[in-house]
């Protein structure tokens, strides 16, 4: 399969992410909605995390059971353990710093206090880039980065299949990528649903930054796909698929704690089942056709 048809179910499979979009701009969800949309997004992420980490370990237990079958040298599978240990911990502690930044370049005062001064609103708006946006919208980025970063991995196998003339295999990838990315849509913009203002207006995100994050989220299937399409490295994919995992993480926990402080175990209980579910069943599209 040549380039350009490559790059085509690339983008199949990655532009599935804006169907979930829309629930972003949910206007005024109650609260019992807005806590089982987090819980399902933790679910779905959740699910995500097993797939990410199966996938990144498989070089390294293949590796571990050739020295134990075949005799082979323990190189391999030392220098993909120390890949996902460094992928993971950079994965993980990177979002930690970035965040924290984020939180103290949005907290500094841009203004005296007085008559006159601005809201918290207004000062916000004098802040450039990523600064600027609101915490929800900061955790709507940093998931849709975390899974870029699986996606990538997954745009990887698509190129690779598709570079080896297995149409099949690159076609049934394509289905069930396209299928998961259709959930991990709606895992990006879930926090959105809560996002208000100091006078508890919601914010609705614009077409435009949801289009943003479904870039920023899907587009690396894409980018995947052109370069597994070039040559084959399972060492990129470790290192991408570990990075992803730990940015997963984190997202992870911070989703916890907005869901802990509710203090509604059973709404998420509810959502993560639904997230779980909706990622496993997609899965199991792909297990069905024969991968």
């Amino acid at each position: 399969m040549d380039l350009p048809q490559t790059l085509l179910l690339g983008f199949l499979a990655g532009v599935t992410i804006v169907i979930g979009l829309p629930i972003g701009r949910l206007r005024t969800p109650r609260p019992a909605l807005k806590l089982v949309l987090n819980a399902t997004a933790v679910g779905i992420l959740l699910f995500l995390l097993w797939d990410v980490f199966s996938a990144a370990w498989e070089p390294i237990d293949v590796a571990l059971t050739d020295v134990h079958e075949a005799g082979a040298s323990v190189a391999p599978a030392l220098g993909y353990g120390a890949l996902f240990a460094i992928g993971l911990s950079v994965g993980l502690l990177s979002l930690v710093a970035y965040d924290r930044y984020l939180e103290r370049a949005a907290g500094r005062p841009v203004t005296s206090v007085g008559p006159g001064a601005m809201s918290v609103d207004e000062q916000r708006g004098l802040r450039t880039g990523v600064a600027g946006w609101s915490p929800a919208r900061r955790l709507a980025l940093l998931i849709a980065v975390g899974i870029g970063l699986h996606n990538f991995a997954e745009g990887l196998a698509i190129g690779q299949a598709a570079a080896s003339d297995a149409i099949a295999l690159a076609t049934v990838l394509v289905i069930g990528f396209a299928t998961h990315n259709a959930t991990e849509g709606f895992g990006i913009v879930a926090p959105l649903a809560g996002d208000l203002d100091d006078d508890g207006n919601p914010r609705r995100p614009s077409w435009g930054f949801l289009l943003l994050m479904a870039l920023i989220g899907g587009g690396p299937t894409f980018v995947g796909t052109g370069i597994g399409h070039s040559f084959t490295s399972e060492a990129v994919s470790v290192v991408f698929l570990s990075l992803a995992a730990g940015s997963i993480i984190y997202v992870i926990t911070v989703l916890l704690g907005i869901a802990a402080k509710a203090k509604r175990p059973d709404l998420l209980a509810y959502g993560l089942l639904i997230g779980l579910f909706a990622g496993f069943i997609t899965d199991a599209i792909v297990t069905a056709a024969g991968i």
